[in-house]
């Protein structure tokens, strides 16, 4: 029985793409040992951070190229994971590759053309599991993206453990903040009066425990894309650059930019003797929140209300209810370089803007020196250090002007009817995640990633449930199965029926129980027993004589009791093989029946006109027969004896010729010895003509 589970994820981001391997117990063993409490829980998945490998850039840049996007990106990825995974299990790992903005911003032929080249060279250049490449190599929707992130961070924060009826609100779920390069992602599931409000903008969600129940969320989200730091930033030198005076203009100031840092438009170093536009910078932070700002799109008709950004619909959020996490760069530029130079780690408002100003408004010559020196950690080099400005600017606008989370210090709280914020804060009081915004990387030294809640859907989907059970996945808020459900893979593997069998096999082979041995020899036991009854009364036979001269004579007590009821054998007769008896068919019958129709395991003499083969049986023209061993073939009976039929559907005796003479008798062929022999029916043939 398979112990380990794995999955391959692959998150194809607009900056580069990133391998992750997940592995987890097998459902059968994880609920040998579960406790209770852990059989009403997920599946308990694990990653290890040498089991991850980064490449860049992001598959995007390939859409001049596709033909490349294997050999010159994949291969190293398919390697690192090949290197994870032990070969055995390869066979059974899917493979998943995921692709985000980078490739939502591509005309749909470039993306179909460089996802197929990724399809082709999976499949021949490893044995993952890929069984639909539209569903496990696509570029997936923003939405699904962040769905995958809150379950990814809920996952962590054990938020899904819990029991929901323990909540008097029923809310004991974190919401969830993520940005990449090229977009911004918002999860949360909202107030009981909100959800109830804007019921059709929610998603349902179902996942399984181990033991087959399942938990349901109706989770809203939504995706905004040119939101990421490096779209922001490309609209930001945009509206820069129009509002200098257009192309002509050769120097442009820019207060995101730290004073006397100077930079092209994409935001490489320059001299200033360069002649290209290029961004000089000036250190005013507080100019560069104001720049930023408008980019947050606040003022854009928003058809449904309530909207946050850019006339995008989001549900009001209650943050007294839903505290939140954010991911990616709201940890990168929050943490890289405004905490790890400081021993204070806990996000504040006023904190976090005062070392933000205090970096910035820093010349550049001094800066450099800092980074010479390790001042913000070894991982802060000359680009982060660039972009920093600006991407602070645009998290801070992000979160407090454009979500709204409350800045600590100087906004309050909107008094809440919901009570479940004790419980919420109680829940996550050993993680320290009482904030209403808490940046994170990761959570018990696990990375919190998107992709891992890929693998917690996937891993759910596999446990074994009922054929009416309702399957694992997500899609409108409606009940049962609406008809955009999305399955973590195929259809198929998402219902498996649990059968008896299966708890047989995991009693003898699994566990650590002290009947396990005894079992399996049980168990070999039946297998022999079985074997021995499915060999023929012929070969039982033979067997018993070996047992017979190993014991002792014909005559011994064995021969006599056991050993003769066991092999079904009359042992006070002559020992002989099966014989056909005279009469028994008449070939001559069979009219106009060719010799196909016989069957292909009938030999006889093809020289023998049709008017002798009636007394084929007889005598000297007693045929020779042959069993065939081709069990494909479609008369066949199981252990490769060939059936023959007549027209009207009568099975042939098609003993060889061998077999026809007793097996310790020797000299003349005569049937006549054969005392007990008569008319004795064999189990699997139908009554002949005559036979009663």
């Amino acid at each position: 029985m398979v112990k380990w589970r794995y999955a391959v994820i692959l998150d194809a981001g607009s900056s580069g793409t990133r391998v992750y391997v997940y592995r987890w117990l097998d459902s059968a063993r994880a609920r040998q040992s579960a406790s209770p409490k852990e059989l009403k829980s997920l599946p308990e998945i694990k990653t290890k951070k040498h089991w991850t490998k980064k490449i860049q850039p992001g598959i995007s840049t390939f859409a001049d190229k596709p033909s490349r996007v294997g050999p010159d990106h994949l291969d190293k990825l398919l390697k690192h994971a090949l290197d994870v995974i032990p070969e055995p299990d390869v066979k059974d790992t899917p493979f998943f590759l995921l692709a985000t903005a980078g490739m939502r911003l591509l005309s749909d032929a470039d993306r179909d053309r460089i996802l197929s080249e990724v399809c082709s060279y999976v499949k021949s250049h490893s044995n993952f599991l890929v069984p639909d490449c539209g569903i496990h190599i696509q570029v997936i929707p923003g939405a699904t993206e962040g769905l995958y992130g809150w379950i990814a961070a809920n996952y962590l924060l054990d938020s899904f453990d819990g029991d929901t009826d323990a909540h008097e609100s029923g809310h004991h779920t974190y919401g969830f903040l993520d940005m990449g390069g090229a977009s911004a992602q918002i999860a949360f599931v909202p107030s009981e009066a909100e959800a109830r409000k804007h019921a059709n903008d929610l998603t349902l969600l179902r996942l399984r425990n181990l033991d087959g129940s399942i938990q349901e969320y109706k989770v809203f989200v939504t995706s905004w894309l040119e939101f990421g730091v490096r779209e922001a930033r490309r609209r930001y030198v945009e509206a820069l650059q129009k509002s200098a005076g257009g192309p002509k203009t050769k120097e442009i100031p820019d207060p995101c930019l730290p004073d006397g840092l100077r930079t092209s438009l994409d935001g490489k170093p320059v001299s200033s003797e360069s002649r290209e536009t290029q961004l000089f910078g000036t250190g005013r932070f507080d100019e560069c929140l104001e720049l930023t700002y408008p980019l947050l799109d606040k003022d854009a008709p928003c058809p449904d209300e309530p909207c946050l950004l850019h006339g995008i619909h989001v549900p009001a959020i209650d943050f007294n209810v839903n505290h939140f996490v954010g991911i990616s760069e709201y940890w990168h530029t929050t943490y890289e370089i405004f905490e790890m130079g400081y021993k204070d780690k806990a996000y504040d408002f006023n904190t976090y803007q005062e070392r933000v100003n205090q970096f910035c408004s820093q010349d550049w010559s001094a800066i450099e020196k800092g980074i010479s020196e390790h001042r913000w950690g070894s991982k802060v080099d000359e680009d982060k250090a660039m972009e920093v400005c600006f991407k602070a600017s645009w998290i801070i606008n992000m979160l407090h002007s454009g979500i709204g989370i409350p800045r600590v210090g100087l906004d309050s709280v909107k008094a809440s009817t919901q009570n479940g914020t004790k419980e919420v804060l109680e829940h996550g009081k050993e993680k320290g995640y009482l904030s209403t915004f808490q940046a994170v990387n990761e959570i018990d030294s696990t990375e919190v990633s998107w992709t891992l809640g890929k693998a917690v859907l996937y891993a759910s989907s596999l446990i074994p449930v009922g054929e009416n059970d309702l399957p694992v996945g997500f899609g409108s808020n409606q009940p049962g199965v609406p008809p955009d459900f999305q399955y973590p893979s195929i259809r198929g593997p998402t219902i498996i029926k649990e059968t008896d069998f299966e708890t047989w096999r995991e009693a003898l082979f699994g566990g650590e129980s002290p009947r396990r041995i005894p079992g399996l020899l049980l168990f070999l036991l039946i297998v022999v027993i079985m074997a021995f009854y499915l060999c023929g009364r012929n070969r039982r036979g033979r067997i018993y004589h070996k047992l017979q001269s190993f014991f002792g004579h014909k005559g011994s007590r064995f021969s006599r009791g056991l050993g003769g009821k066991l092999l079904g054998l009359r042992l006070n007769s002559p020992a002989y093989e099966r014989v056909m008896e005279e009469g028994g068919l008449d070939l001559g019958e069979m009219s106009g029946s060719s010799e196909s129709d016989r069957g292909d395991s009938l030999d006889y003499d093809s020289s023998k006109s049709p008017s002798k083969r009636s007394s084929l049986f007889n005598g000297s023209n007693t045929p020779t027969l042959k069993f065939e061993l081709d069990n494909g073939s479609g008369s066949s009976i199981g252990l490769g004896i060939s059936n023959i039929h007549d027209r009207q559907g009568m099975v042939l005796r098609n003993d060889s010729r061998e077999h026809l003479v007793p097996a310790v008798a020797s000299g003349s062929r005569s049937r006549a010895g054969s005392p007990t022999r008569m008319y004795r029916k064999s189990p699997v043939l139908a009554p002949m003509d005559g036979e009663q």
